[in-house]
């Protein structure tokens, strides 16, 4: 059975890290990819990060349905993010 405290706590710093640290840069992000803009190395870099984290909090979100909401809302934002940025570089490259 999962210790529901450490839950708690795991919760509680991945909630401050959303809000200090991975919302306000995705949200930046998606303003400079619906700009036109593409991805460089560094945003390729926290978004493979986003997505290994994404992987292994599975589990704890499996545990706790009401944070499912959240993360398909986040996970569909990622998506958003990267599609329009394949687009991107896509035109850049002249390919679209």
């Amino acid at each position: 059975m999962a210790d529901t405290s450490k839950d708690a706590g795991l919760i509680q710093v991945l909630a401050k890290r959303l809000e200090t640290q991975r919302l306000p840069w995705a949200l930046s992000l998606k303003e400079r990819v619906d700009r036109g803009e593409t991805l460089n190395e560094f945003d390729i870099q926290l978004l493979t990060e986003v997505f290994e984290d994404a992987q292994r909090i599975g589990p704890l979100v499996d545990r706790h349905p009401e944070w499912q909401d959240l993360a398909t809302k986040l996970v569909g934002l990622y998506k958003e993010i990267t599609d329009k940025a394949l687009k991107n570089e896509q035109a850049k490259a002249g390919t679209a």
